[in-house]
């Protein structure tokens, strides 16, 4: 399913360093550089009044975005709501030992999401995505696609929008030739991986692509 926006709503980006794009915490009014800007400057010009808030926080893994879910969200009491978390479940696994298993990806991730859906935010869910760049991120594909398959699972479990990023950002990769050319480090997308990125989520939820 789509979401479809209607005038003067907010949207509230949530996540880690994807969405936060390097925004000033510091700033409210602050969108970032990546995806989450890109998506504002294009509905400016098709949805007059719509309000863009990004709280994407660097190295957040779901139990710290439901950490600050109530004064982060909840609060904000935002119309439509875009979630994208979960790499960093699987990367600071395998770089730092931290491990989250799946099961409590999910179990959080559904508490905090059900809790949303239930205020009456429309709810989008993207899929965390790898782009493996070193051969040694091949290995962490197992454990990242359980957190795939869980958020399709919540997709419908709460009749949200799924972006299913991670086989399109895949997909890009191999069409460019270079998989840094979409997310440099295999995580942090480029500047053409924000663009794809923005440009499905416009598709999903304006009905548009590229302006």
């Amino acid at each position: 399913m789509a979401i479809e926006l209607k005038g003067a709503e907010q949207l509230l980006f949530q996540g880690d360093s994807i969405t936060a794009a390097g925004r000033n915490v510091d700033d409210p009014t602050d969108l970032g550089h990546g995806f989450v800007r890109m998506v504002a400057d294009r509905l400016a010009s098709t949805h007059a009044g719509a309000r863009v808030v990004n709280r994407g926080v660097s190295g957040n893994r779901v139990q710290d975005l439901r950490t600050r879910w109530a004064t982060d969200t909840m609060d904000l009491r935002p119309d439509v709501l875009s979630v994208m978390i979960g790499v960093n479940d699987t990367w600071h696994g395998f770089e730092y030992g931290r491990f989250v298993p799946v099961e409590a990806y999910e179990s959080d991730y559904r508490l905090i999401a059900g809790q949303a859906r239930d205020a009456g935010m429309r709810l989008v869910l993207i899929e965390p995505f790898l782009v493996p760049v070193r051969p040694v991120q091949w290995d962490w594909r197992a454990d990242l696609d359980g957190r795939v398959h869980a958020v399709r699972r919540l997709a419908a479990e709460f009749d949200a929008a799924l972006l299913a990023a991670d086989g399109l950002l895949n997909q890009a990769a191999r069409e460019a030739g270079d998989p840094a050319m979409i997310a440099h480090d295999g995580v942090h997308l480029t500047e053409l991986g924000h663009r794809i990125l923005a440009d499905a989520w416009t598709g999903l939820c304006a009905g548009r692509g590229v302006a």
